[in-house]
């Protein structure tokens, strides 16, 4: 099944290249960057077909069973830009193409002295493509776990991944709701443990796809849980909603860092961990602090556009990292 997709992906990935990308890329005066173009046409690809399969599948599942009632609209017309931009595949594309051949430099310089370079697959002899494809996915999303830990851990870090938790209308779109610079260090980070551990370029493509389209489930704004069993082996959105819950999600009950349901995909590293919450409940989004005071003082404001929350980002990280020095 997985070599028939792969096979269809090739062909449309070869006629949407010689169509339409390469004969611009020539016209545009690129000819150098083909090479690199045909590999971002496949990103490209994917990255239409998950837009198409998410507005077809999960936007008329938020109308007929929504979680909340959407207060502000522009919101999450906001996060569908976010989406595009991330889905067309720019920062994947151009932090693996990079990392890879940089690493293959470094492999072929250590295999001098003696050093082979590790392949999980080496591991299981025989193992078959959709067996390979599991492990690797469970590596990943284990290591995943602890990047998404880590960013709610330091102040600096959580200044900018704060802006994905400032999302008072969840929708399918949020999931790419990240600071720019929050979205680079998770992929260099991913990046770099995939090539690390033996992932083909066209396995990494797959994995990444798999990984996104399930992450824009569960941040959809649907009343959808997975029973007792399915909710601690995948993550749902009404388990993913938690960990968006204000002052429950990512903070601990005297306003410090801390929260749960920190997994990506896979709630076992939760519960192996212990920050795991299977509370029943559909609860409301955001951080405490954009709410307003008691005696009517207006809460933080995180922006409402993409410029000014990315600005707005930075600006908290500076002043996390101030206080800290002091």
């Amino acid at each position: 099944m997985m070599q028939t997709f792969s096979d269809w992906l090739g062909l449309a990935q070869g006629w949407l290249f010689e169509t339409v990308i390469q004969p611009l890329i020539f016209q545009l005066g690129f000819g150098e960057f083909v090479e690199d173009a045909f590999e971002g046409t496949e990103w490209l690809l994917i990255g239409v077909l998950e837009l198409a399969l998410l507005f077809l599948v999960l936007r008329p599942l938020e109308s007929m069973i929504p979680a909340q009632k959407i207060t502000d609209p522009r919101a999450r017309w906001n996060d569908f830009i976010y989406t595009v931009l991330h889905r067309i595949g720019i920062f994947s594309v151009l932090i693996f193409l990079t990392l890879d051949p940089l690493l293959d430099s470094v492999t072929a310089a250590l295999r001098f002295d003696g050093f082979r370079p590790f392949n999980l697959e080496t591991l299981w002899p025989g193992i078959s493509p959709l067996g390979a494809f599991f492990v690797y996915f469970v590596v990943l999303d284990f290591f995943d776990y602890w990047y998404h830990r880590a960013s709610h851990k330091f102040n600096w870090w959580w200044a900018l991944h704060g802006l994905h938790h400032s999302q008072q209308n969840m929708n399918l779109w949020s999931d790419n709701r990240n600071h720019i610079l929050d979205d680079l260090l998770r992929d260099v980070y991913m990046g770099v443990i995939a090539i690390g551990i033996g992932v083909e370029p066209s396995q990494y493509v797959l994995l990444v796809s798999v990984s996104r389209i399930l992450q824009s489930l569960q941040h959809a704004n649907v009343k959808i849980h997975f029973g007792w069993l399915g909710e601690r082996l995948l993550v749902s959105p009404r388990y993913h909603r938690m960990h968006h819950a204000i002052g429950v999600g990512h903070e601990n009950t005297d306003g410090k860092l801390g929260g749960c349901n920190f997994a990506v995909l896979l709630p076992v590293w939760d519960i192996i961990f212990r920050t795991a919450n299977f509370t029943p409940e559909f609860v409301a989004t955001g951080i405490r602090d954009q709410l307003p005071g008691v005696d009517g003082t207006p809460g933080r404001e995180y922006g409402q556009g993409f410029w000014s929350q990315h600005w707005l980002g930075l600006k908290r990280m500076v002043e996390y990292a101030r206080k800290e020095v002091v």
